[in-house]
């Protein structure tokens, strides 16, 4: 019931954007006739130029995405649509003899040009029905490359049809020929008006009723093709309703195709910009993942380095690097005690206490089971002691009732604190020595924060304990 709503809806939206788009576009039709009043020779064949590329375009679009997933099959059927098409709109542009000479001669053959449109909709219209139903059947493409071979096979020899038998029936053959347009009067003949044109709005028809039916408009290029075949209905209702073929309508007629090709063009730039945006999400996710640990999100060890790696080659008196590494304090009876799903949680608390305590230039990351480490750029010794003290104090102060249950008891942990002012050290050297200063404060009684000092040659100790961790 949910679906057939949301069904409604979307044939509802489409419905009211196809009348105000089409509404805009006669206007927009009739204020250029308004504003030009005698219409030049020259401007039919220049509109049929861009809608040759314009289709073109669509053709390369449907094939390179045909060839990114070889299970849309449906997609060759309406590149083939296009570029037959743009072939005939070929023929098309011939009936204007030297137009590309910018001649403004008046010795058009319109019967050719009517030709090549008929035969122009009748393939495209054909095509989109065929695209249709393997869209409806995407197993078909699955049944192995023979049977793809043979469908694509038949799209493509059914296009190649289309073109020779316009071909024929145009003024380059002259055993076949049919009349829509007398040359002399340039008004259409009875077959147009009475057989030909109702024969094109009754498929351009079926089709839109098939796509709407099949499709349910369930993205947004199926939505660009609906507004498609909705134009080029009026397009045959516009020519119906003039009796000369160089009249208004024709114009009218060329401009409405124009303008729907465009849609799709726009929508299928749309697609493009989406699938960016979803591809550059997607890479942005894997590389987080790549330096993240996945259990509390903190970056990881290998990260850490390398951004220490990079900041130790700058490290100076006027610009120190700072590195604490931090262990949790009998960690392991709260696993043995509680589990290990307890202990994720912990983990997971006290990464949430680090992440807060630090800024957006520093590194919070996680080195080992129950170890961190974080990179405080251009801090010094005393203002890294701070930063290491205040998150010692936030841990041992909460309890199970503060961490929401996150923490079975209250924890404590102790840190080490070293710090760079060159780049005479390398990372790991560097971690080591906090590692040690985080060591003694273990030994010293845990639940502290000892900084570590280059020993004087008075003592014989290389770790001194901070004023405020004693």
């Amino acid at each position: 019931m949910t679906d057939k709503k949301y069904g409604l809806q979307r044939y509802f939206l489409f419905f009211a954007i196809c009348f105000i788009v089409i509404t805009l576009l006669e206007l927009a039709f009739k204020s250029m006739i308004h504003a030009g009043q005698d219409l030049p020779p020259l401007l039919f064949p220049a509109m049929t130029i861009f809608l040759l590329i314009f289709h073109i375009m669509v053709a390369g679009f449907m094939v390179m995405k045909y060839l990114c997933d070889k299970q849309h099959l449906y997609l060759m059927a309406i590149a083939c649509a296009f570029t037959g098409s743009a072939v005939m709109m070929l023929g098309t542009l011939s009936s204007f003899p030297d137009w590309f000479l910018c001649h403004t001669t008046t010795l058009v053959n319109y019967n050719d040009a009517i030709i090549f449109f008929t035969f122009r909709n009748i393939m495209m219209a054909v095509l989109f029905i065929v695209s249709i139903v393997l869209f409806r059947q995407p197993k078909w493409a699955a049944r192995g490359a023979l049977f793809h071979t043979f469908i694509l096979s038949g799209i493509i020899t059914f296009t190649l049809l289309m073109l020779l038998l316009a071909y024929l029936y145009s003024s380059y053959n002259p055993i076949l020929s049919v009349s829509l347009v007398d040359n002399e009067t340039h008004t259409f003949t009875p077959l147009w008006n009475d057989f030909f044109s109702w024969v094109l709005i009754a498929t351009w028809s079926l089709t839109l009723v098939l796509l709407l039916r099949v499709t349910r408009l369930c993205s947004t290029f199926w939505f660009s093709g609906a507004f498609f075949c909705t134009c080029y209905i009026l397009t045959m209702i516009f020519l119906l309703s003039d009796h000369n073929s160089d009249g208004f309508a024709w114009y009218q007629a060329r401009f409405f195709e124009t303008s729907s090709t465009l849609f799709i063009i726009f929508t299928l730039l749309y697609d493009i910009f989406h699938l960016y945006q979803d591809s550059q999400n997607k890479y942005l996710d894997s590389y987080q993942n790549a330096i993240r640990d996945p259990l509390t999100r903190l970056h990881n060890r290998s990260y850490f380095y390398d951004t220490l790696v990079k900041n130790l080659a700058v490290a100076s008196p006027m610009q120190p690097v700072s590195v604490i590494v931090s262990d949790l304090d009998r960690f392991k009876r709260i696993n043995d005690t509680y589990g290990h799903l307890q202990g994720d949680k912990v983990i997971q608390f006290v990464a949430t206490v680090l992440q807060d305590a630090v800024r957006i230039d520093d590194i919070a990351a996680r080195i080992g089971g129950e170890e961190f480490a974080l990179l405080l750029v251009n801090t010094p010794a005393q203002n890294a002691l701070i930063v290491a003290e205040r998150i010692r104090q936030t841990i041992a102060q909460h309890d199970a009732a503060s961490s929401q249950q996150q923490l079975p008891e209250a924890i404590t942990i102790s840190m080490g604190v070293y710090t760079a002012t060159s780049d005479a050290l390398t990372a790991e050297a560097c971690v080591e020595r906090a590692d040690k200063a985080m060591y003694q404060a273990k030994q010293t009684g845990r639940n502290r924060v000892v900084v570590w000092e280059e020993p004087r040659p008075s003592q014989g100790s290389a770790i001194n304990l901070s004023p405020e961790a004693q």
